[in-house]
């Protein structure tokens, strides 16, 4: 059974702009209150080293590998909990050019596995939280570059 999470905002700066500070892991510890920090590059096939933290949640490390990297338009990882079919996850960044400086960013997630209907609330809640909130994060980060 497959659950996803789809939250998105506008961004005012054009798509080149956001995905500069979305590829730029390094500084994700500066400015990003959910996904803490990311090592490794921005490059398909690449195994990334992940620490999340949703609000009022414990923090997790886990090592998803990217699948896509369009750049200037998607980034998607995949991780999982353990074995395949217990608790996997598909994590995706979309950019979408609304005009010359205007962006929607949508961050959303695909869970699959035997444990998401047991996670489902707090999944809902918690970490759809830690979306919306990485979300405004990004939007303040992109747009104090830009002025």
């Amino acid at each position: 059974m497959a659950k996803e999470l789809n939250t998105n905002i506008e961004i005012d700066a054009p798509a080149e702009r956001v995905w500069q500070v979305l590829i730029d892991f390094s500084r994700y510890g500066q400015w990003n209150p959910f996904i803490r920090s990311i090592v490794g590059e921005a490059q398909q096939g690449q195994t990334l080293e992940v620490f999340i933290q949703p609000p009022g949640g414990n923090g997790m490390t886990f090592r998803p590998v990217i699948r896509v990297l369009q750049p200037g338009r998607e980034l998607h990882w995949a991780g999982r909990l353990l074995l395949p079919g217990i608790f996997d996850g598909v994590h995706q960044f979309q950019l979408e050019p609304l005009g010359e400086n205007r962006t929607r960013f949508v961050h959303r997630e695909v869970f699959s596995g035997l444990l998401v209907p047991f996670l489902w609330n707090s999944l809902d809640q918690q970490t759809r939280q830690g979306f919306e909130d990485m979300n405004q994060a990004l939007k303040h980060q992109v747009e104090q570059r830009s002025t």
